[in-house]
């Protein structure tokens, strides 16, 4: 694997460390924004759908048999799954 960017920054070059960022998002636009918000230091929440998660994921399978698209637009966040429509089953 190559060095994520989080082990060459010092924390002084984090300037969002410390924010959180939770976000309902899929395909390009707003997963690209929300990693640029990692790269600086926001912990991003990429809140999935149960049974398939962002479509993204199958665009290729590329990286370990997923899909390399998907792991260069969320690098650096967390990503639950979670049915908001029976968010008790979480």
């Amino acid at each position: 694997m190559g060095v994520s960017h989080r082990e060459y920054l010092a924390p002084a070059q984090e300037p969002l460390a410390g924010i959180s960022v939770v976000s309902l998002e899929q395909a390009v636009a707003a997963p690209y924004a929300t990693r640029q918000l990692a790269d600086l230091g926001a912990r991003v929440v990429k809140v999935e759908r149960p049974r398939g998660g962002d479509f993204a994921r199958g665009y290729d399978h590329t990286v370990r048999g997923e899909s390399s698209y998907f792991f260069w637009l969320n690098r650096g966040k967390e990503s639950p799954a979670v049915d908001l429509k029976h968010p008790m089953t979480c």
